[in-house]
């Protein structure tokens, strides 16, 4: 007798398939288009589902859980308003290169085109935010769309893919082929003629900068950075999206660059001789204006993308390949250097004598760096984020997860999931104007028991908005004061989360010595509405001009 031939549905084909991407833990949100894909999940199991209370907060916690691990995040929604909900987060992850895979049901296919209940054509609205998205047409397809979907989500620069499959495709059988999976994504190489003329142009600066992003993180280069960092003795000055890559605590670091970086960070880049720009993009909140962004610097641009190479700063140089490969190679021309001169001027640049009131954000942060210094901090967007980094710590990759490209306030509490899912120490920091646009998450992280510590910065107000209304609209604060409507312990309590009020730098460290780790926990601090994130480089400007205050 020949060997017995095995039917699957659909739905069970594509659960094999995300088992054999190594894929354990999905978020979602069921509805009627999905319903046979979560029937296969009951009956299959071996997956770990998370239902958040909203479907934007399951794409937020994938991609929380993809910055943090390095893994592919993957969600479901269902048709219609499910799918629509998930377009803040996809815009997201794409704009920060955040590999997601975003599964949508969809009405069955002999109604697509009709305008049936919960029809809406996802792939034509997110076509210009995903990698690539696709609609299953045939059963026998879907299989290899997922391998694909992985596959181009990880590959190069990566970035979402989202999968639509009309309901019928989940309930059709075919046979489930085992597919092979891809190789491990190819890279260019950089060619031995660019590195050599990097090392020149590097061993004949006098006043080098290393400007890295988020790319050094997603290239896995952090290790080589510091390598070629330390043996060359150049200062390194990191992107919102690079903090981590190089260890915040080293005397080399500089910390943040741009629209809020310190005087001697922005500074260095402005007296520069070098800028060796490595996974970075040269973004509008780096360069200020553009025109007068370190003119006397010659510029080396180190990418996996070429599209990056002078789009927003002319490049003297450009090197396209795997980061980790290329800063490999580079280390090893170099000679060993002491650059004593340069680093005693940039130390020159820095405020002497800076105070702060007694609850200041950087207090705050200090503090937070001793008590969470494991941990992975993630943010929502606005004055807290900015802080969090001219002030944390940070000293590895992939802890510090934020909207950096977007800058979508409600992302954090979501992503702060996504990381305790993980399996990793989670530390969220929000302001209260973010908190209060997905603050329903508190559901999920209490349904879960899943040891999230939320420190909640309220100062009554949209901060930031707030700073520039004051700042650049003569103090006329249209619509950016918060009132006491919302008692956020209470809210805490709600939920049968652990919550606090904290007004004082010694009250928060009560509260931290006697948290219990394997818990949730909200922290609510109350800090001065007048508090602004200095320095700041107005609108316009280079950012050699600055405001300290």
């Amino acid at each position: 007798m020949g060997e017995e031939i095995i039917m699957n549905n659909g739905a069970e084909i594509l659960l094999k398939a995300l088992k054999k991407q190594g894929v354990e833990s999905l978020f979602g949100y069921p509805g009627g288009a999905v319903i046979p894909l979560y029937d296969a999940l009951y009956r299959m199991g071996g997956f770990k589902h998370y239902r958040t209370a909203h479907e934007q907060g399951a794409v937020h916690a994938a991609d929380g859980y993809a910055r943090a691990t390095g893994k592919v995040g993957v969600c479901i929604a269902t048709s219609g308003p499910g799918a629509t909900n998930t377009i803040t987060g996809i815009a997201t992850a794409y704009m920060d290169s955040v590999p997601l895979v975003v599964i949508t049901g969809q009405v069955p296919s002999p109604l697509l085109g009709r305008d049936a209940f919960q029809e809406i054509d996802i792939t034509g609205i997110t076509f210009q935010i995903t990698k690539h998205n696709m609609l299953i047409k045939k059963v026998e397809d879907l299989e290899q769309a997922v391998h694909d979907a992985f596959h181009i989500a990880k590959s190069g620069r990566p970035g979402p893919v989202l999968i639509d499959i009309p309901k019928d495709i989940f309930m059709q059988e075919t046979v489930y082929q085992d597919a092979s999976l891809f190789e491990k994504a190819s890279y260019e190489y950089a060619k031995s003629d660019d590195i050599k003329t990097v090392v020149e142009l590097i061993e004949s600066a006098k006043r080098p900068v290393i400007y890295a992003g988020g790319g050094v993180k997603l290239g896995e280069a952090s290790e080589m950075l510091y390598k070629l960092a330390v043996k060359n003795d150049i200062p390194v000055c990191n992107t919102l999206m690079g903090l981590g890559t190089f260890p915040r605590t080293h005397e080399l670091s500089l910390g943040l660059v741009g629209m809020h970086g310190f005087p001697e960070t922005n500074l260095a880049i402005a007296g520069s001789d070098l800028i060796i720009a490595i996974g970075a993009r040269f973004s509008d909140r780096v360069t200020g204006n553009t025109k007068t962004f370190s003119k006397s610097s010659q510029v080396i641009h180190i990418d996996v993308d070429k599209t990056e190479f002078s789009k927003n700063i002319k490049a003297d140089v450009t090197v396209l390949g795997h980061l980790n490969d290329t800063l490999t190679k580079i280390e090893r021309a170099l000679s060993v250097k002491k650059r004593d001169q340069w680093k005693f001027a940039i130390h020159q640049f820095k405020p002497l004598n800076q105070k702060y009131n007694a609850f200041h954000p950087k207090k705050i942060f200090d503090s937070l760096s001793e008590y969470f210094a494991d941990s992975v901090l993630s943010t929502d967007v606005g004055q807290h984020q900015m802080w969090a980094a001219q002030y944390f710590k940070f000293k590895k990759p992939r802890t510090f997860i934020t909207s950096g490209g977007l800058g979508t306030m409600g992302f954090g509490l979501g992503a702060a999931i996504g990381v305790s899912v993980g399996n990793l120490p989670s530390l969220l920091v929000t302001g209260d104007g973010s908190f209060r646009m997905n603050c329903h998450e508190l559901a999920t992280i209490s349904k879960y028991k899943l040891p999230v510590t939320v420190v909640l910065f309220n100062n009554s107000a949209l901060g930031m908005v707030r700073q520039w209304q004051g700042m650049f609209q003569e103090e006329r604060y249209a619509e950016t004061c918060i009132d006491d409507e919302v008692n956020y312990v209470a809210l805490g309590h709600a939920y049968g989360i652990k919550s606090y009020q904290v007004s004082t730098i010694e009250e928060l460290e009560e509260v931290l010595n006697k948290r219990n780790k394997s818990e949730p926990l909200l922290i609510e601090c109350i800090i001065d509405k007048d508090e602004k994130v200095l320095p700041i480089v107005p609108p316009g400007q280079s950012i050699s001009n600055f405001v300290l205050g």
